[in-house]
């Protein structure tokens, strides 16, 4: 019964697509123990080891969510390159992982500089995985129904969709596109479920960067009040920018 509750409770994550096609359970109590581990693990240095020992002690079936864990671990460590290296992984075991496509299109476009010399080479890379991704999405399949209500299943899709059009955004804030970066930036919080404020401020300073200080203090104006301290220290910022360039100072 053990067993069967926690194959349960792991059911209810959102795998990616190649993952949600099969039946996924543990083949052991050990393996189980070890799923278990990564789930439990309160660090990010905890999980990746947890995520190790797991592919390093079994083939299991739950390899791709286990990389994924890891590469999300990193990415919260800020450790770019343990990151893309665990989605790299995940995208060799499912190549139509779309948390990994996610994860990897992020890191790459917001570690670009102007000075690098495979700039374009890079920001097309990112570009690419946040467009593939996009169909993955897409075709993903609720893993389970009965734990998963159809509505909540479609906003986690959503919010999947706004990370991919946030990606591209920043690709754009990059390539010093502001138009197609705010039109990237504003497709991320109209297709969220649950709109991140500081997307808002990205969609703002992208208008600002546009000269399109209107459009800049309408974005502005839908930040929840409830937002982050720094989030309200940012738009107080593009508010006074977008204020500036209505003047003309």
């Amino acid at each position: 019964m053990k067993v069967l509750c926690a194959a349960a409770a792991l059911a209810a994550m959102a795998f990616p697509l190649a993952a949600q096609q099969k039946q996924m359970a543990p083949k052991s109590q050990k393996e189980l123990e070890a799923i278990q581990a990564v789930m439990n693990a309160t660090t990010p240095d905890a999980k990746m080891a947890a995520v190790d020992k797991l592919i390093a002690d079994y083939k299991t079936d739950f390899k791709g969510w286990a990389l994924d864990q890891a590469a999300e671990a990193a990415r919260i460590k800020r450790d770019t390159v343990k990151a893309q290296f665990y989605a790299n992984e995940a995208l060799k075991f499912d190549a139509k992982d779309y948390q990994a496509m996610l994860l990897l299109s992020g890191e790459i476009a917001q570690g670009t500089r102007d000075t690098d010399l495979d700039k374009d080479d890079k920001l097309a890379k990112a570009e690419k995985f946040s467009k593939d991704a996009m169909p993955a999405i897409q075709a993903a399949v609720n893993p389970n129904p009965q734990g998963i209500p159809a509505d909540q299943w479609e906003g986690i899709k959503k919010d999947y969709l706004s990370q991919a059009h946030e990606n591209l955004g920043v690709i754009n804030v990059v390539r010093k596109k502001p138009d197609a970066a705010a039109a990237e930036f504003k497709l991320a919080v109209d297709v969220a479920a649950h709109p991140e404020p500081a997307t808002m401020i990205r969609l703002a300073s992208s208008y600002n960067d546009a000269n399109k200080p209107d459009a800049a203090l309408e974005a502005l104006s839908k930040i929840p009040a409830d937002a982050h301290e720094t989030i309200k220290k940012f738009a107080a910022s593009e508010k006074q920018r977008a204020e500036k360039l209505k003047t003309g100072k």
